[in-house]
């Protein structure tokens, strides 16, 4: 059951594109507040939403699309750290369709790791600030890492300052442990 928290304010989120300023829509999770509910898809064009994952820990991976290096990266690395860590779920969100998702962890041997595409719940994208407003990336999700404790409290964020980069792991997986 998620206890009621008071809310914390939220800032408009930035970051940058090749060192250009990209616009965003939405407002960003703010650390303390309860996580906006989602509907996103999976491999089986099911519907999962965030009470899915009631009760475990959680890593929400967003990014533009898994078929970037600087994507697939950060895929391979909560793969990886996910492995060693009892209740917690690595979600890998991106606009990308479910089946390229699955088949690139599948290719990878991914499988600490579970996939949410937002081509049915686009809102997904302004609810957590991270829709692509302008430049090449228009219509994706910005990089951002966001950790949700048992109740879907925000428990870390980070909006990556530039798309480009990688998120910083060893801040997300520290706050993951503290919780």
């Amino acid at each position: 059951m998620t206890k009621h928290l008071t809310k914390i304010p939220a800032t408009i989120p930035s970051t940058t594109l090749g060192g250009a300023p990209v616009k965003l829509y939405g407002v960003f999770p703010q650390v303390g507040n309860v996580a906006p509910a989602f509907a996103l898809v999976n491999k089986d064009l099911q519907n999962i939403t965030l009470d899915n994952y009631i009760g475990k820990r959680k890593v929400l991976n967003i990014v533009p699309s898994l078929d970037t290096p600087t994507c697939q990266a950060s895929a391979r690395r909560f793969n990886k750290e996910a492995a060693g860590l009892d209740n917690v779920v690595v979600i890998n969100i991106s606009a990308d369709l479910p089946f390229a998702m699955a088949r690139f962890c599948s290719s990878e041997g991914l499988d600490n790791v579970a996939n949410l595409s937002v081509m049915r719940g686009r809102e997904f994208m302004r609810d957590y600030g991270v829709k692509i407003a302008d430049s090449v990336l228009a219509g994706l999700t910005a990089r951002a890492v966001i950790v949700l404790d048992s109740n879907n409290v925000v428990r870390y964020t980070e909006l990556v300052s530039a798309i480009e980069n990688e998120p910083d792991y060893d801040a997300a997986l520290a706050a993951l442990k503290a919780i």
